[in-house]
C-alpha cells in the first residue's frame, strides 16, 4: 500500500484504529490492520446501533459512473480520508422536473466494492500460461515501459490495423474512460482498428434507421403521463435501469389511469410492479405475434389509414417504391396474398404460444386506445433475427398512428435525447477500417479474410489480424462475449493475439487473460461527470472523494505516461489533468450548449443538474406536423415500412424489406430442439450491472445466481426447487442451482447474465456463466450478438 494512502495512515494510530474497527464492523469494511485481505465478519444486529458523529463527517456527492443505464446520486460520508458509509438522494418524489435520483441495491453497496479485500492493488505481469491467472507484481515503470514498447513493436511489425481497443465500459462510463485514453494514445501513434455498434442494442441500432432514418424514435418519459395504454415488450426497467427516473414516470402514468401490459417470457419484477397484464411468450417468436396483431388491425379496419397514406411507404400496393411489385407490400404479406399463409392469430399461437384470442384482444386495444405507447426492450433484439423485432414494433406503431403524438411512441430502438454536455477528450483515428464490435474474435482469427459481407467497412481488406488488445475496465474479453470456451481457446494461443493489456479493479475472468494487468480506480477515486445512457434530462457530478487506494491509478494518467515514452505526451494531455477535463466540459457546455448550465463550483456543490423544458419531447412531432419541411431522414423522406435499400440487398430470406417473422436457428422450430428441448435466455439482474459486482457477497444475498425453470419442465427432469443442475449444449456446460417457478414460460430456461466464469479443473463452469452456452453466429444485417438464441438441455447434477 502506498505511504500516501489515507487508509494506512488512519490505521497507524491505535485510537483511530479502534474507531475504525467500530465503523468497519458496522459497514462491512475489510480490516487492513490484520493484513491486507483480512475480512471482518459483520454482526447485522450491531449494524443499526452504530452512530457516526455527523459533525466529524464530510459528505461528498458523487456519481456511480459505470455501464448502468441510469445515474444515481451517491453521497460519500468521509472521515479522515475514509468513506465510512454511503447514502443517496434524499429529495422527495413528485416533482418531475427534478426527479429523485435514488440508488438501487447496487448503489448502496458501492463502498463495499471500494474497500473489498480482493481489489487489484499494483501492476502485474503474467508469469504462467495465458488464462491461468498467474501474475507477478511489477513496478509502474516496468508496466509503462512494457506497454510502450509493445505498442510500438506490434504497430511497426504488423501495421496500425493490428491494434484494437475492445468494447468495454465497466468503470468508465464518463468523460474520459480508459478505452478512450487507449484510443487516443493509438491514434497519436499511427491508429488502430475501429469497432462500431454495441452489444446492448446492436440489431436495433442498424435496423431502426431503415424504417425511420434514425434511432431516436422514442420520446421523453414525461410523455407517458399522457398515455392511456403502455405496452412494455421485452423491457424490464425495474432491474435493467434505462434511466433512474423512468420508473417514477411509469408509476405516475399508472396512477393517472394508464393500463400497462408486459410481454415477456418471464414474469419480471417490472410485471410485478407495474403490469395490469403479463403476456408470456416464447423467445425469438415476437414477430409472429406482431404479424398477427397487424393482421387483426387490417382485417378489422382498425388501422390509421390517413396516417399510413400520408407518412409511410410500403403499407399497401398503392404506396410501393418504383419498380417493386404490389404483392411485396406489408398488407399483402399479412394477408398471405403472396405466400398463401394469412398471418392470423391462430397461425401465430402455434409459434409463440400466446392464445389467439389474447392476440386479438391486445391488437384491438392497441389500435383503439389513443394514445398508446409500445416501448421495446433490447433483450428481444439480441436474438438471431433481432432486426425484425425492432422494425416490427415500429410497424405496429405506424399501423395505429401512434407516431409523433403526445402519449404515443414510435417503438424501434427508442433512443431520445435533448440534453447534452461537451466531451472535451477527443482524438481522430487515422485508420478508417472498422468491424462490428461483436466480431472482434473473427478479426483475431481471420481478419484478413473479412469482407463487406462480414460487416467490414472503411476498407476492402484488412492487412492483418488483430495482434494487440487493450481491454480497459470491462469483462467483454471473456465473460460477456458469446461462446466462452471458443474465446478462451482463441486467446490462449499466443501466436494469435501477441499482447493483451487489461485494466480493472478485480481479477475478473477477462483479467486472467492479461499479459500486463493494471489496477484501476473506482468512481470514488477520480473526477468525472456521469450521464445517463440516452434517456434523461440530468447529469451528475463525479466528485473525487478519496485518493486512489494502494497503487491504483486512473487509465488517463497511465496512458499519459505511456504517451511520454512514445514522445506524444503533450499531444495526449494537451496540458490537461482529469480535473481540467471536467472543468472544461462544464465551461464549454455553458458557452456552446446551455448558458443556464451551472458554473463548475455551482455544479460541484449541487452534485446534480436537471435540465428544464417547457414541454415534453415528442419523437417525430416535427415530421408529423410538417412533413414537407421536416421529412424523415430516409431515402424517401417518409417512414419506410418497406425499405428499398434492404430489398436491393437481395437477401430476402434473412434480410426482408418489411419486418416479418423468420423462424430462428436454435428457436422453437429448429429441428435441434429434439436434442436440446429448452430455449435458454438471460436477463440483466438487479444484483449486478452486467458482470460488475458479481463478487460482492451482500448482493448475492439480495439476488442469488440461479436458473429459473417452469414446474412442468422441472418435473419432467426430476428437479426440485434448490437442486443443483447441469445445463449444456454443443458449446459447453455449466452447473447452477435451480429456482422452480411459474414465473417463466414452459419450454424456457432463464439464467441471469453476468456471473463470472468459474471453471473447475475439468473446465465445467460452477458459477452459471450464461455465455458458456451462447453462440458467436451474428445476426444477418447488423452482425450483432444473438445471445438470447440458444437451445439447451438440463439435468439434475
Amino acid at each position: 500500500m502506498s505511504e500516501k494512502n489515507p487508509l494506512k495512515n488512519l490505521l497507524a494510530n491505535k485510537m483511530q484504529r479502534r474507531t475504525f474497527l467500530k465503523w468497519s464492523g458496522a459497514i462491512g469494511l475489510p480490516v487492513i490492520a490484520g493484513g491486507i485481505g483480512t475480512k471482518m465478519l459483520i454482526d447485522r444486529k450491531e449494524e443499526a446501533k452504530v452512530v457516526v458523529a455527523k459533525d466529524s463527517e464530510k459528505i461528498i456527492s458523487t456519481c456511480s459512473i459505470n455501464n448502468c443505464g441510469g445515474r444515481c446520486v451517491i453521497k460519500a460520508h468521509v472521515k479522515d480520508g475514509v468513506v465510512v458509509r454511503v447514502s443517496t438522494d434524499t429529495q422527495a418524489g413528485g416533482d418531475f422536473a427534478t426527479p429523485p435520483l435514488r440508488a438501487c441495491v447496487r448503489g448502496r453497496n458501492y463502498r463495499n466494492m471500494l474497500y473489498h479485500p480482493d481489489r487489484l492493488k499494483y501492476p502485474m505481469k503474467r508469469v504462467g500460461k495465458r488464462g491461468e491467472g498467474k501474475f507477478k507484481r511489477i513496478s509502474w515503470e516496468e508496466a509503462i515501459e512494457t506497454i510502450a514498447s509493445e505498442v510500438k513493436r506490434i504497430g511497426d511489425k504488423y501495421g496500425p490495423e493490428s491494434r484494437y481497443v475492445n468494447y468495454a465500459s465497466g468503470q468508465s462510463w464518463g468523460l474520459h474512460g480508459g478505452k478512450n485514453a487507449a484510443r487516443k494514445l493509438l491514434s497519436l501513434t499511427g491508429g488502430y482498428l475501429n469497432y462500431r455498434n454495441d452489444y446492448s442494442s446492436g440489431a436495433g441500432n442498424v435496423a431502426t434507421p431503415y424504417t425511420y432514418g434514425t434511432n431516436n424514435s422514442g420520446s421523453s418519459f414525461d410523455t407517458l403521463l399522457h398515455s392511456k395504454l403502455i405496452i412494455l415488450w421485452g423491457q424490464n426497467p425495474s432491474e435493467m435501469i434505462f434511466s433512474t427516473p423512468y420508473r417514477e414516470y411509469l408509476m405516475q402514468a399508472k396512477k393517472n389511469g394508464a393500463k400497462i401490459i408486459v410481454i415477456d417470457p418471464r414474469y419480471t419484477d417490472t410485471a410485478i410492479a407495474f403490469a395490469d397484464e403479463w403476456i408470456p411468450i416464447l423467445p425469438t417468436t415476437d414477430n409472429a405475434m406482431m404479424d398477427a396483431m397487424g393482421y387483426v388491425i387490417i382485417t378489422e379496419e382498425l388501422q390509421d389509414q390517413a396516417f399510413l397514406d400520408k407518412y409511410c411507404i410500403g403499407f399497401d400496393g398503392e404506396h410501393m417504391p418504383d419498380g417493386v411489385a404490389k404483392l411485396e407490400s406489408l398488407k399483402s404479406y399479412l394477408l398471405g396474398e403472396k405466400d398463401g399463409t394469412p398471418k392470423t392469430p391462430e397461425w401465430a399461437e402455434k409459434i409463440c404460444h400466446v392464445p389467439a384470442e389474447k392476440i386479438r384482444e391486445i391488437a384491438r386495444e392497441y389500435a383503439k386506445t389513443k394514445q398508446a405507447a409500445l416501448i421495446q426492450g433490447w433483450a428481444a433484439q439480441r436474438q438471431a433475427y433481432g432486426e425484425q423485432f425492432m422494425r416490427g414494433g415500429a410497424q405496429l406503431a405506424c399501423l395505429t398512428g401512434n407516431v409523433g403524438k403526445l402519449g404515443g411512441w414510435g417503438a424501434g430502438t427508442g433512443y431520445w435525447n435533448r440534453s447534452n454536455i461537451v466531451f472535451p477528450f477527443s482524438y481522430e483515428n487515422p485508420v478508417k477500417a472498422s468491424i462490428p464490435c461483436f466480431l472482434w474474435t473473427q478479426a483475431v482469427e481471420k481478419g484478413t479474410e473479412m469482407t463487406a459481407a462480414d460487416g467490414l467497412e472503411g476498407t476492402d481488406k484488412l492487412k492483418t489480424n488483430i495482434k494487440l488488445i487493450f481491454n480497459m475496465a470491462g469483462n467483454m474479453l471473456i465473460n460477456q462475449h458469446s461462446d466462452i470456451n471458443k474465446t478462451t481457446k482463441l486467446l490462449e494461443d499466443e501466436s494469435k493475439v501477441e499482447f493483451i493489456v487489461v485494466s480493472d479493479i478485480f481479477m475478473t475472468p477477462s483479467a486472467k487473460y492479461a499479459d500486463i494487468l493494471l489496477p484501476g480506480t473506482t468512481f470514488f477515486e477520480r473526477y468525472d461527470i456521469g450521464v445517463p445512457w440516452c434517456f434523461g434530462d440530468y447529469v451528475v457530478f463525479g466528485e473525487k472523494t478519496i485518493d486512489p487506494l494502494y497503487e491504483c491509478r486512473n487509465e488517463y494518467d497511465v496512458f499519459a505516461e505511456v504517451a511520454d515514452k512514445l514522445g506524444v505526451k503533450e499531444k495526449f494531455t494537451e496540458g490537461r489533468t482529469i480535473l481540467d477535463l471536467v472543468k472544461e466540459s462544464v465551461e464549454r457546455t455553458r458557452k456552446e450548449i446551455d448558458p443556464n448550465f451551472p458554473t463548475f463550483e455551482e455544479f460541484r456543490k449541487q452534485g446534480v443538474h436537471h435540465f428544464k423544458y417547457d414541454s415534453p419531447l415528442i419523437g417525430f412531432k416535427d415530421q408529423i406536423d410538417d412533413l414537407e419541411k421536416k421529412p424523415f431522414e430516409t431515402p424517401s423522406g417518409k417512414i419506410e415500412l418497406f425499405s428499398k435499400a434492404l430489398w436491393d440487398m437481395d437477401q430476402h430470406d434473412e434480410i426482408p424489406a418489411i419486418a416479418k417473422y423468420i423462424p430462428s436457428w436454435e428457436g422453437p422450430e429448429d429441428p435441434l430442439i429434439e436434442k436440446y428441448p429448452l430455449q435458454l435466455i438471460g436477463w440483466h439482474y438487479k444484483r449486478r450491472c452486467h458482470s460488475t459486482y458479481d463478487n460482492q457477497s451482500w448482493l448475492e444475498e439480495a439476488a442469488k445466481q440461479e436458473m429459473w425453470l417452469n414446474p412442468k419442465d422441472a418435473e419432467k427432469r426430476g428437479i426440485k426447487n434448490g437442486d443443483r443442475a447441469q445445463v449444456f449444449n454443443d458449446r459447453g456446460s455449466l452447473i447452477i442451482d435451480v429456482k422452480v417457478t411459474p414465473r417463466i414460460t414452459p419450454g424456457v430456461a432463464g439464467i441471469p447474465q453476468g456471473a463470472w466464469y468459474t471453471p473447475d479443473k475439468n473446465g465445467l463452469d460452477q458459477r452459471g456463466s450464461l455465455n458458456v452456452l451462447t453462440s458467436q453466429r451474428p445476426t444477418p444485417l447488423a452482425k450483432s450478438n444473438p445471445q438470447q438464441t440458444n437451445l439447451v438441455e438440463v439435468k439434475k447434477a
